[in-house]
């Protein structure tokens, strides 16, 4: 599943893009690249939430999409929008397929088109990502849970190079691999910010509040992807992401803490080389390759200013204060549904958190719980299953399954906080 730039067709041809999330942050710096190289894109198919229909109506009419998706909100609501936007702009004549309701991503997702962008946050691109695959477009993956979760359903699904990954670790690693050939990869060294808490001890982090949470220094994110920056969850989700993408073991991938977030991250050669991503913090980069995989975007963002003075700092992970990177290796070599069931009670720890029902270091202890519960339930499908030295699944989990595994810890989260 490695991405290789042999591996796709290069063509000076238009493509096609369907967007997933367009009203979200990845969503709209995806429009901004496309309005800015519309020689090289043109946007087919948008759908979002649907909380912001204006937004999501505005974007379909200036970019004049032959389909529209927005997955909690009426149909009536969304063609009202819609012709409000198109009468604003002059656009009495555009009238664009619509669809909605929970499929509703699944479905726009599934047009044919060259290039589907997954920038949904949480478990629920998996169907959307599945369709993009089994449609045959490139899958620009900014969507990280879809593959954690459905690993081997989205393996099995995917043929070689399909899936271009959006997250900026792993654009960065796909880029550095260009260096060299499978067999000379020695490690890979995914780079973290450390979030707002770098340096912190544990105790440190009991009386950690919500609003501290979300003050990252570095990224711009929603409320779950900022918080588990927070807590190194989401470098710990990144782990299996890149276990998955590029087929290295887990003992083979490492974390560094890096607040500068400079360097994107890291590939140590056989011969004792590391090449290195570099580039300012920015998703529009990794967000163009993954449109335009193998090939570049000119201008897709400013580069760093090598004319001024700069030092670039780098620490090991403090795996006591966080311990949320090694439950997640652990999760990525149980294989099976354990990703699953990770990523499911952390996103509910993390509401509790916000709804002040759980302490701040009480998300990762909570989930680790629920984790050693789903080793012995007996919902658990993936108890008999066979799993590789890599931590790959090679039974046959279905969607249902994942789900259902999702379901539990979901479940399982809201009795150990007697909710």
């Amino acid at each position: 599943m490695t991405v290789t730039p042999s591996e796709q067709h290069r063509s000076t041809a238009r493509r096609d893009v369907v967007i997933l999330g367009s009203t979200g942050s990845i969503g709209t710096q995806a429009l901004d690249v496309i309005t800015r190289n519309p020689q090289r894109f043109r946007v087919t198919g948008l759908c979002a939430g649907g909380r912001d229909l204006t937004t999501l109506a505005q974007q379909a009419v200036a970019f004049d999409v032959s389909a529209v998706g927005a997955a909690r909100a009426d149909i009536d609501d969304l063609a009202a929008a819609i012709a409000h936007a198109a009468a604003e702009a002059g656009r009495d004549d555009y009238t664009p397929e619509l669809h909605t309701g929970p499929t509703a991503a699944t479905v726009i997702a599934g047009l044919s088109c060259d290039v589907v962008l997954n920038g949904i946050t949480g478990s629920i691109g998996l169907a959307p990502t599945l369709a993009a695959l089994r449609a045959g477009s490139s899958l620009a993956l900014a969507n990280k849970e879809s593959l954690i979760v459905g690993g081997p359903l989205v393996k099995a699904a995917a043929r070689p190079g399909q899936i271009v990954p959006v997250d900026s670790e792993h654009s960065a690693i796909a880029q550095c691999l260009r260096a060299g050939s499978d067999h000379e990869v020695r490690r890979l060294v995914l780079t973290a910010s450390g979030g707002p808490f770098r340096g912190c001890s544990r105790d440190d982090l009991h009386q950690v509040t919500p609003a501290q949470a979300l003050a990252h220094p570095t990224w711009d994110m929603g409320k779950v992807v900022t918080t588990n920056s927070a807590t190194l969850v989401n470098k710990g989700l990144e782990v299996i992401e890149a276990h998955l993408l590029f087929d290295i073991p887990f003992e083979r991938i490492d974390v560094v803490v890096h607040p500068q977030s400079v360097v994107h991250s890291m590939v140590e050669f056989t011969d004792g080389s590391t090449v290195a991503q570099v580039s300012p913090p920015s998703m529009l980069i990794p967000i163009a390759l993954g449109l335009a995989w193998p090939e570049r975007v000119p201008g897709a963002a400013p580069g760093c200013d090598w004319t001024q003075a700069q030092t670039w700092q780098f620490d090991p992970l403090d795996d006591v204060a966080f311990p949320a990177v090694a439950l997640a290796r652990h999760c990525g070599q149980e294989g099976g549904t354990f990703p699953a069931v990770y990523n499911a009670a952390n996103e509910e720890c993390v509401e509790a958190f916000h709804d002040g029902r759980l302490r701040f270091t009480a998300i990762v202890e909570t989930v680790a719980r629920v984790v050693d519960d789903w080793a012995q339930a007996p919902a658990n499908p993936t108890l008999s299953t066979s799993v590789t030295s890599t931590g790959s699944d090679t039974s046959s989990l279905d969607v249902a399954q994942v789900l259902a595994a999702e379901d539990w810890a979901r479940a399982r989260v809201h009795h150990l906080l007697g909710a």
